[in-house]
């Protein structure tokens, strides 16, 4: 396509897609969603409950530690490429923000509605971040290579499969998820890793420098990573029942987490000489492009917890957890199941998982390869000024040699 038709197509591709989703959005709200009994005005009052009361008081604190994951944590997190900052922070901004909305509404027919209505609250904006979550994680597998029109038809097929995946583990298969280990860290990296496999691009390999990093460019991804680290026992503890099982998890992530810290200092040090961790393995024997690093970042850890998961219920008793057996795994204090049964039904929901997210993220590769979503030539992957108005780029262009990827179109 000529480069003055292409940005005549970029220019209408995306206003189009962000209006038709936002105008189809408002209108589903408007028939749908209706506030909750703690929310809702007149229902909170009516039965004569004090405001102090309101699950407002103790789920909002972790619902800003987790909000602020999602848009500070991941959106820095990304910005280690050297030429894609604006675009690493911009689109995770986009994609987040038609996903909360989206979420919201999928997940409510699922789980919250009622009398013609889906029911929101302080739980609907939290369910709704964790899904927002998944999709940053699936969006760290193809960054760089994917156009925002791309980014947001991947938010609107992954939010559907997510949700029903959770649906399908929690409600029907009676699975207990502590942390989103298979539900949004499985799900989300191994849904991207299978997109990124359906995209890949053999061309791309010749473009090392642009996936780069630079100072400061780390300095901020280093950020997102503190950002991440210190908020992460909000993140596990969120949806967690109030009380010890609440306690518990915020414990517990928050000792695991210093633990892996020092782990992952040493072992960077025994297996590189230079202290640096190396993870080519998956794009030179499986052709899959992880820019982020997703599967060892999410994809093998939400494997391990899920398994993990697998022997906890296996070991789970009443002389263990008391009366508190009841809200962790309520099946088994009411006799419903063994605790090896409900080991074999956590099992069964990590092969669900891997099923959904396998074949969605093919399917979503397929869908992203539609000529008409503009997908960035090879030459221009990993470069903000295809998207963005970058300061200097006319200045830093005209002083930058040309490179072997990037040949002279003017000969």
């Amino acid at each position: 396509m000529p480069r003055a038709a292409g940005h005549r197509h970029r220019r209408l591709v995306l206003p189009l897609l962000c209006l038709i989703f936002q105008g189809a959005t408002a209108l589903l709200f408007a028939v749908f969603v209706r506030y909750n009994r703690e929310t809702d005005a007149a229902l909170w009052h009516w039965g004569n409950h004090s405001n102090v009361d309101n699950e407002f008081y103790f789920r909002y604190p972790s619902f800003q530690d987790v909000h602020a994951m999602v848009f500070v944590g991941f959106g820095f997190l990304m910005v280690f490429l050297q030429r894609y900052g604006f675009s690493s922070v911009g689109f995770t901004f986009l994609v987040a923000t038609f996903t909360l909305q989206w979420a919201t509404l999928v997940q409510g027919f699922l789980h919250s509605f009622h009398g013609g209505h889906i029911h929101v609250g302080l739980d609907s904006l939290i369910n709704a971040d964790f899904c927002a979550g998944a999709v940053l994680i699936s969006f760290g597998a193809v960054l760089g290579k994917t156009g925002p029109a791309q980014l947001l038809l991947m938010a609107l097929l992954e939010t559907v499969l997510f949700s029903v995946n959770e649906f399908i583990l929690l409600s029907l298969l009676g699975v207990r998820d502590a942390g989103g280990s298979m539900t949004i860290h499985t799900f989300g990296a191994y849904f991207g890793l299978f997109l990124s496999r359906v995209l890949y691009r053999s061309q791309l390999e010749k473009s090392k420098q642009r996936q780069s990093s630079v100072y400061h460019s780390d300095l901020f991804a280093m950020t997102g990573t503190i950002f991440l680290w210190i908020f992460w026992p909000s993140f596990n503890s969120a949806p967690t029942a109030l009380g010890d099982g609440q306690h518990r998890t915020a414990l517990n992530t928050y000792y695991s987490l210093t633990a892996s810290t020092l782990s992952t200092f040493a072992l960077s040090a025994l297996v590189s000489g230079d202290g640096r961790l190396d993870m080519p393995v998956l794009e030179s024997r499986f052709k899959v492009q992880d820019t982020c690093g997703v599967h060892n970042l999410h994809g093998m850890p939400g494997v391990l917890g899920a398994l993990l998961g697998v022997v906890v219920a296996w070991l789970a008793t009443h002389e263990v957890y008391g009366d508190g057996l009841q809200t962790v795994f309520p099946l088994i204090a009411q006799g419903q199941r063994s605790a090896t049964s409900q080991a074999v039904y956590q099992l069964f929901g990590m092969f669900v998982t891997l099923v959904f997210a396998s074949v969605g993220g093919s399917l979503g590769g397929l869908l992203l390869k539609l000529p008409f979503l503009d997908s960035p030539p090879d030459s221009q992957c990993f470069e903000d000024q295809i998207y963005w108005e970058v300061p200097g780029e006319q200045e830093a262009e005209a002083q930058r040699p040309l490179r072997a990827e990037e040949p002279d179109t003017q000969a």
